[in-house]
């Protein structure tokens, strides 16, 4: 009688009622499941679970009654609206689709200490929503179509029409099922059916079918590349290994006689000189305008460094494509590291050529585009021996051991200084950290940089609209007195501040190379200066105002999707940053890439050697980019850390409070409550003119961590460093090696 029993309960079973395809969908976004959840719960594969709620397959026992049970617990916890119109499919191609999130008003930033902006040299406006997408709606061809279930999405996904050749977006994630069918994973949730078999099939693929790719940042720039990024699964689909083995991390690329390598040039596609590597860019020579080159990213070769893309490696591939997605609308298609890409975005909005008007027989030439740094990178030799760094071939003849001072070396870094407390701070409870959002892309705004090469002068007279390296002597400069207004003057103690004139914080002894920030913040404390010599640079403009731009609003756009507005209220700040990383981790993810592309494409304007058989005298492989721009990044880190000192000064002068530890854009004061409203001077809720500011605009400050003042007095105790930088460890007092501020 059981096995009648039994019999029954399978074939009811097998006719458990479903509700539609798209209400199936809406019911596990609304409880917050993912694809794989659901997979892994009915022991099904993801593809399998993603027909289901495309209406391509229907369910069968055993997990037609699980499924069913699942769904009916659902339906329970989120019933359907009556008044909402059932979901209409759609199967037409459209003409086009919404491959990123809809461009929307441009985030409007509060005016900060920095100098006015220029107006936006980018031709698209970084939207200001990225929600979740309706993420695994698969087409059945290798052509782009709508998502059936585009309705069931959730209601703030943006949708935004796009260049027809792009429309499936800047990207996509190409994962493989167990049966070795590829899919392509879009932005915005479409998932495409990818045919191709091999590497080489898969770039043909991407160039003829898929329609990605983005549009040029700047009239005369060059569109994006598309991005291809390969899952494990593709890896092994495609014949490449999973993970690099020691000796091919270490050489940045699969050897030359790979089977997949030879595919390609027996294709007769072309790998740049970094080989087959994470960031693998695959290409044909140009024919006029149209270009043939697609780049790879690989998260599993490390192509993702978790320092700035934390966990975006381990993402499914829908939400891998999420975060790529928003980055790339927002900022650009990456090209590399977030660093390469930080450097790549500055050649992006000013290209190095443009056309030229019609010559008398009708042609256009290719011609210099002004406001760039050219197509030909400086001649090596024919930089300032101040500017470079040890091992530059200018450099070479000097002794091996030789070790430049400051009157030899252009040294504009940012702060790490510290002081042991006063007794009066030790009464105090608390040390308090802020920290400057985006410090450095605020100390690139408005800012006049040299263009060209330098001129070499003797005893100039210093102009401080004019960039360049200037040697002169500033240790006349006295702190304990200064101008911090026309004609208003403060009498400040000295011993408790920083120099701002060296990254130590000691005042200077004798001549130094500075940048012009440094030099004319000088003279804005009421000091006059006298060069001995300097290297200006008459050819000059405001190169980096349309990159501080776009990853300002990038950085805004994605902070108001976290929850945190550039309108808010101190306090109304404060709440709203406090775990905002868990609102949404994914585009938590995309806000600390664009902190990293900032720092990065600083850093990349005076990149190192790295390995290369090099040799010290010898040039290496950087110096050949017009964007190798040591005196650029100088100046910026001038000017930050310049910004950062004149808000202390205003404090200083203000309330009487001095910081005792200051860590690049982090600053440290003893106060007697734990927020930095305890000691942040405000007056009807407006705060001290030129001082610290709380909120999220570039150049304002956050919260960055509170510890007790016992805290750091027993740390420095405890390792006998009595200046020991608490900056460094204010976050969450753990006290290591490690700069774990952001």
């Amino acid at each position: 009688m059981s096995e009648l029993f039994d019999a029954v309960d399978a074939l009811v079973a097998s006719r458990s009622v479903l509700p539609p395809p798209a209400e199936r969908k809406r019911l596990r976004q609304a409880h917050g499941l993912t694809l794989d959840e659901v997979a892994a719960a009915l022991d099904v594969r993801r593809a399998t679970v993603s027909g289901w709620e495309a209406g391509k397959t229907e369910p069968r026992p055993p997990e037609r009654e699980a499924y069913a049970r699942l769904l009916g617990k659902l339906a329970e916890l989120y019933p359907a609206d009556p008044n909402a119109t059932a979901p209409v499919e759609d199967t037409a191609v459209p003409e086009t689709f919404a491959s990123a999130p809809a461009p929307a008003p441009q985030a409007q930033p509060v005016l900060t200490d920095a100098a006015p902006e220029a107006e936006t040299m980018t031709t698209s406006v970084p939207p200001t929503a990225a929600s979740r997408p309706a993420r695994t709606t698969r087409t059945t061809s290798s052509a782009s179509r709508r998502p059936a279930a585009r309705k069931a999405a959730p209601a703030a996904t943006p949708a935004s029409e796009s260049d027809p050749r792009f429309e499936n977006g800047p990207l996509a994630v190409v994962d493989a099922d167990a049966d070795g069918q590829a899919y392509a994973y879009c932005v915005g949730g479409l998932v495409l059916d990818v045919p191709a078999k091999s590497i080489p099939s898969l770039v043909e693929w991407t160039l003829k079918e898929a329609k990605l790719g983005a549009p040029k940042l700047s009239g005369p720039g060059k569109d994006a590349d598309p991005l291809i990024v390969l899952t494990p699964s593709a890896l092994e689909r495609y014949g490449l290994p999973v993970a690099l083995t020691e000796e091919e991390r270490h050489a940045g690329r699969i050897p030359e006689g790979h089977k997949v390598v030879k595919q390609l040039v027996r294709a007769e596609w072309k790998l740049t000189k970094r080989g087959f590597g994470p960031w693998a860019r695959i290409y044909r020579p140009a024919t006029g305008s149209e270009r043939a080159c697609v780049q790879l990213c690989i998260p599993s070769w490390n192509a993702l460094d978790t320092r700035h893309w934390g966990e975006a490696g381990q993402l499914p591939p829908a939400e891998l494509a999420r975060v790529l997605g928003v980055y790339a609308s927002r900022v650009m298609t990456p090209r590399g590291s977030t660093a390469v890409t930080g450097l790549e975005l500055m050649t992006a909005l000013h290209p190095p050529t443009r056309a030229s008007e019609p010559d008398a027989d009708g042609q256009r030439h290719s011609e210099h585009n002004p406001g760039s740094l050219g197509k030909d990178a400086i001649d090596p030799m024919n930089w300032p021996p101040c500017e470079v760094p040890d091992g530059h071939p200018v450099l070479k003849d000097l002794p091996r051991f030789h070790v430049r001072g400051p009157a030899e070396k252009l040294f504009e870094e940012a702060y790490d200084w510290a002081r042991p407390m006063t007794d009066d701070e030790c009464t105090l409870r608390h040390l308090v950290g802020i920290d400057v959002n985006m410090a450095f892309a605020a100390g690139a705004n408005g800012l006049v940089v040299g263009l060209g090469a330098p001129t070499h002068v003797k005893a100039p007279v210093f102009d401080a609209k004019l960039p360049g390296s200037w040697l002169v002597n500033l240790s006349h400069v006295d702190l304990s007195r200064v101008r911090v207004g026309k004609d208003k003057w403060a009498d400040l103690n000295a011993s408790l501040l920083p120099s701002p004139f060296t990254p130590s914080g000691e005042r200077p002894q004798g001549p130094a190379w500075y940048a012009t920030p440094t030099v004319a913040y000088a003279q804005e404390l009421g000091y006059d200066v006298t060069p001995i010599e300097a290297y200006v640079r008459y050819d000059n403009g405001r190169y980096l105002d349309g990159w501080y731009n776009r990853l300002r609003d990038a950085f805004l756009a994605t902070m108001a999707d976290l929850g945190v507005h550039a309108d808010l209220s101190p306090s109304d700040f404060l709440s709203a940053m406090d775990g905002y990383r868990g609102r949404d981790p994914e585009l938590a993810i995309v806000v600390s890439a664009v902190k990293a592309t900032v720092k990065g494409g600083l850093g990349k304007l005076r990149e190192r050697p790295r390995g290369e058989g090099w040799k010290p005298g010898q040039p290496w492989r950087a110096l050949a980019r017009p964007t190798w721009r040591p005196d650029i990044r100088a100046a910026v880190i001038s000017r930050t850390r310049i910004n950062l000192h004149r808000k202390i000064v205003k404090h200083a002068a203000f309330t009487g409070q001095y910081p005792v530890a200051v860590l690049s854009d982090c600053v440290v004061y003893a106060a007697d409550g734990p927020s930095p409203l305890d000691f942040l001077p405000y007056r009807d809720g407006k705060p001290l003119p030129g001082g610290f500011k709380l909120g999220i605009n570039p150049g304002l400050v956050k919260w960055e961590g509170t510890q007790s003042v016992l805290w750091g007095e027993e740390v420095r105790e405890r390792f006998n460093a009595p200046e020991l930088n608490l900056a460094r460890y204010i976050k969450d007092g753990t006290v290591t090696d490690v700069d774990n501020g952001e």
